[in-house]
């Protein structure tokens, strides 16, 4: 490409900006990323408050959420909120409850989970920057995002069965209500237990060191590409899985309670050894145990 080609100096601040962004894939993916994890935040956070100012009998964080400004939004997210807030499962006579719960828990993976991929992605923009300069063709980030997005929806669809499960046994004053009793204490001991196993560990370690796994099957096919996110979802979910069961014991809108499993799972990828998972285990066997006592 010819210098002209890369002067847009003919073009305003917007245009400049705009043609900077979709010559560089990695600020591209990173622009993106960002986006989706704020307007996923965002969406939660409000759905959030809407669960505090509908809610009887507070839960923890309520009165810090009810003190804060309640956005206005469009009829169509208000109408979604009610869906995931209902005080029965499958209440709405067009059957729109289980596929909004889906939208519910992919927002929820996006927010908490996307930003721990931050090392894959990037390892992937590096390999793929420098498979440009060598004039090799390279597949855009964004197919392999989508790819590990998919494996999450795929599992937002397996939450939403859990939920509508749990609160069938659970006595709860509405759907997204903490899951209190044995419901509670099981979600928490099957977390615990989890933190603990060689599974987990495996997959952690895929988690831990993506370089070798992108390098040994890279490709410039967009499909291989994409299987490979989905491949590198799937050891995502196996690694934290169990730590999303932990939202039925806190409620699934307690947004505090996924801001710090958020925290605490791109901590767990960013650090060697087993020193994180094993204390994270123990206290939720310690909670579990706590609840069952409280619950007998």
């Amino acid at each position: 490409m010819s210098g002209q080609e890369h002067d847009f100096s003919h073009l305003d601040r917007a245009g400049r900006a705009t043609a900077g962004v979709a010559r560089s894939p990695r600020l591209a993916v990173m622009l993106t990323i960002g986006i989706g994890v704020a307007l996923a935040w965002f969406l939660l956070g409000a759905m959030a408050i809407r669960g505090a100012e509908s809610r009887l009998v507070g839960a923890p964080g309520d009165v810090l959420l009810k003190n804060l400004p309640s956005p206005p939004l469009p009829d169509f997210l208000d109408r979604f909120f009610a869906l995931c807030l209902a005080p029965a499962p499958l209440s709405d006579p067009a059957g729109l409850q289980a596929p909004a719960l889906v939208v519910m828990w992919f927002l929820m993976a996006v927010a908490t989970m996307l930003p721990s991929a931050a090392p894959l992605i990037r390892t992937y923009c590096e390999i793929a920057d420098t498979a440009k300069i060598k004039g090799e063709p390279a597949v855009h980030p964004l197919v392999l995002v989508g790819g590990y997005l998919t494996t999450w929806l795929g599992a937002s669809a397996a939450f939403t069965v859990l939920t509508l499960a749990i609160y069938a046994f659970a006595n709860s004053g509405q759907m997204l209500d903490p899951a209190v009793g044995l419901a509670g204490a099981a979600a928490l001991l099957v977390a615990g237990l989890y933190q603990f196993s060689g599974l987990k560990q495996a997959c952690l370690e895929k988690c831990r060191n993506p370089f070798s796994i992108l390098f040994a099957n890279w490709s410039a096919k967009p499909g291989r590409i994409f299987r490979l996110g989905l491949e590198q979802g799937a050891w995502c979910l196996g690694c934290c899985w169990a730590l999303m069961l932990v939202m039925f014991a806190v409620g699934a809108m307690n947004v505090f309670w996924m801001a710090l499993i958020g925290l605490f799972t791109l901590i767990e990828k960013q650090t060697t050894g087993r020193v994180a998972s094993r204390i994270a285990g123990a206290i939720l066997l310690v909670w579990a145990a706590a609840l069952l006592l409280v619950s007998a």
